[in-house]
């Protein structure tokens, strides 16, 4: 039996949380055995470069409309039927996770959503590991069912080149009428979406207004991150609620965060506590976040923070 990955993709290319799947998908194979066929809906003109991380089939289904889970749904469940698939991995995203109960109901498949380890089907036996509340424990979950479906967590397994380019299948697939319509659709343009990002800069109420916030999006921008935010920032108007990163916000897996200026409640920490390193720069050597940190400074942002960006700046033009 083969995996099946659907590979997210927007504005015309596969996304790198596309790349993500498609090479976890490839490590599943080799671990359970068969072949690995990665889906693309609508257009991508970078589909083909799926090849080079593990997948030996592409296939693409023109599809116009805007994102419908169910629509979705429908369409990967019947190219996991055409291409013999019993093991389905999408994304731990805002659309996968809103798709995969749906997916799961057609293709009377066994869910385990947040997955971040590779799983294994020894005698038959399909298990897989996954972190639960909040990051503090992990659990075995076993599917017993024929089909299974799987949402891979953010930055997991960063993408790997393994193969070459493999030739695009146009396929037809019909997944009938979307339910509703979509009018406006707003983005970020110009940044790594947090859930992508690898290197992400956030700041909490220690900023003291959003008229400082200019510190923050220049330390972000020397070294290509990401900006982001606590709650109350958000709440109050001085961030986009898109930047909001915790428990009720966005989850982060990046290989550095930088949180200055949070104290680190333990809404915030459930959220970015999967971040390979964590740095803290706060004044309050009583901060929750130090516990949490790899790294910390505990001194005034306003001093640390632009001394910081200078260094940086003087090592890139040195180097």
């Amino acid at each position: 039996m083969s995996v099946l990955v659907f590979a997210e993709s927007a504005k015309g290319k596969v996304k790198k949380a596309g790349f993500e799947a498609t090479y976890y998908g490839h490590l599943t194979a080799q671990s359970i055995g068969g072949d690995v066929v990665a889906l693309v809906i609508g257009d991508a003109a970078n589909a083909a470069d799926l090849g080079k991380y593990g997948a030996s089939k592409v296939i693409q289904v023109n599809h116009n409309g805007s994102f419908d889970s169910g629509v979705y749904a429908s369409i990967i469940a019947q190219a996991a039927e055409q291409n013999g698939a019993n093991t389905v991995i999408v994304n731990h995203s805002s659309s996968g996770k809103s798709l995969s109960g749906r997916l799961a109901v057609k293709m009377n498949a066994g869910l385990v959503s947040g997955v971040n380890s590779i799983p294994t089907a020894d005698g038959g036996s399909f298990k897989v590991k996954k972190p639960v509340f909040s990051g503090k424990a992990i659990a075995e979950c076993e599917i017993n069912s024929a089909n299974r479906v799987l949402t891979l967590m953010g930055n997991a397994y960063p993408p790997v080149e393994v193969s070459n380019e493999v030739n695009v299948e146009n396929a037809s697939i019909d997944g009938g009428a979307s339910s509703y319509t979509v009018t406006d659709t707003k983005t970020a343009d110009g940044i790594v979406p947090l859930p992508e990002a690898e290197l992400v800069v956030s700041a909490g109420r220690g900023m003291k207004g959003p008229e400082n916030w200019g510190i923050i999006e220049e330390l972000a921008d020397v070294i290509g991150a990401t900006t982001a935010c606590s709650r109350p920032v958000a709440d109050t108007g001085w961030r986009p609620h898109h930047e909001h990163v915790g428990q009720t916000g966005v989850a982060v897996r990046p290989n550095l965060y930088i949180a200055i200026g949070i104290s680190g409640a333990i809404q915030h920490l459930a959220g970015v506590n999967s971040s390979k390193t964590i740095v803290v720069i706060n004044k309050d050597p009583e901060a929750p976040f130090f516990k949490a940190a790899d790294y910390g400074v505990c001194a005034d942002l306003f001093d640390v923070v632009p001394a910081l960006t200078e260094a940086i700046k003087k090592h890139k033009s040195d180097s």
